[in-house]
């Protein structure tokens, strides 16, 4: 019998996309399935960038640069110094969505066995970006209770070790829309300054920050340029998941020739992605204001609802569209699941994502789930009464208590 390398057997399973053949099987039983699990917006994506791929006149869709192409890249600068990035189109690599420029960024910073400290809960293909990398996370706990805040920087002092060689965040946050503060943000400034560290910011939701809060980037922040690395993507600014780009950014030269040698391995980012990506660029202000505005609607619909529900504590989060909840139950993988194969209600039930799997720490939010609200009003309280009325009659509920508290 022919063996499965030990680092194929070791990558990880998306906590988002494993119960997926459970909502395929509720749904062949003619249930409709709200999909809270995953982060794929129903928005339009904007017109300009479909406009441009419709009207594509080309003989040969070719290799770009490895960079991606200058054109777009520079259409990137104009963009990212509008916010105060001071760059220039050397400092951008263009990326096969935000995930490949993770790759790069741990491939780049760490060797074998380093260590690379991260806020639990965190997005959880981090996992696979590390295992990929030969890299081991090293989890800082935020917690519920706080609305996810940034831990004590006395936690993240504990933690650093000769192996450490980077802090990884992501702002505003994915699992739990947590949007950092300008002092959380120097508090960071101050350990990677103190330490030698790398700061990598994953802040592809920028846009998405609500209640009068502004993003801050970690390009806003003196002291750090030669530390600092932005990881972005256009699929949820512009719902444009499936273009793939994303974009790889530092001010550190040394750096950016070495992530160039990992961007010409793997040839040239996806032409055409990069085709509507810089279309994308000119997307009136108008399509954010109104986007903006529709996830707030949704969240508040969310957030209320869920802290409606006796024994649901959910904080308000401050930006991108997930948060996460606590439930009464012990385990939220056996009520995904259950949710998916044994219940219906009105024949509607909901998918969320058990958020266990958002943790590196062993036992952490064996209650909780992820739940993205990307669907419209009327379909996020139709999920939200379909959890309602499927925790009055799970088997395995328990007593969930919660001072309710907000960010």
């Amino acid at each position: 019998m022919l063996n499965i390398s030990e680092r194929g057997a070791a990558m990880p399973e998306s906590p988002i996309r494993k119960l997926v053949p459970f909502a395929q099987g509720a749904e062949q039983k003619g249930r409709t399935v709200y999909y809270l699990n995953i982060g794929q917006p129903d928005i339009k994506t904007p017109e300009v960038a479909i406009d441009a791929l419709r009207i594509i006149d080309r003989d040969i869709i070719e290799y770009s640069h490895s960079a991606g192409g200058l054109g777009y890249r520079t259409g990137l600068t104009k963009y990212y110094n509008k916010l105060n990035f001071n760059i220039t189109p050397e400092d951008i690599i263009v990326t096969t969505g935000g995930s490949e420029a993770l790759v790069f960024a741990f491939n780049c910073c760490m060797n074998e066995g380093d260590e690379v400290i991260i806020p639990e809960p965190f997005y959880a293909n981090y996992n696979g970006f590390a295992k990929i990398s030969n890299v081991n996370i090293v989890p800082v706990t935020s917690t519920i209770e706080n609305g996810f805040a940034l831990p004590a920087i006395s936690e993240f002092e504990k933690l650093i070790t000769k192996k450490t060689k980077a802090i990884l965040i992501c702002n505003p946050g994915n699992p739990t829309g947590y949007l950092y503060s300008k002092e959380e943000l120097e508090t960071l400034r101050d350990i990677v300054k103190k330490h030698n560290l790398y700061l990598i910011s994953d802040e592809v939701y920028r846009e998405f920050c609500y209640d009068g809060k502004k993003h801050i980037s970690i390009f806003n922040l003196d002291g750090i340029e030669e530390n600092s690395i932005v990881v972005d993507s256009i699929s949820k600014r512009y719902s444009m998941c499936g273009a793939r780009i994303g974009a790889f950014i530092s001010k550190n030269k040394k750096l950016m020739s070495t992530a160039l040698k990992y961007a010409q391995a793997r040839l040239s980012p996806p032409t055409l992605g990069q085709i509507a990506g810089e279309a994308a660029l000119e997307t009136p202000q108008s399509y954010f204001d109104e986007v903006s505005a529709e996830y707030v609607a949704r969240r508040d619909v969310l957030v209320e609802g869920l802290n409606k529900i006796e024994g649901i504590f959910c904080p308000t989060p401050g930006g991108a569209f997930y948060a996460v909840a606590s439930l009464p139950i012990e385990n939220a993988e056996h009520f995904c699941q259950w949710l998916l194969e044994e219940f219906e209600y009105n024949n509607q039930t909901i998918m969320l994502a058990p958020a266990a799997g958002f943790y590196a720490t062993k036992g952490l939010g064996k209650n909780q789930v992820r739940m993205a609200y990307v669907l419209n009003k009327d379909s996020l309280r139709n999920a939200i009464e379909c959890l309602d009325q499927a925790l009055k009659v799970y088997p395995n509920r328990t007593i969930n208590k919660f001072v309710k508290a907000e960010i």
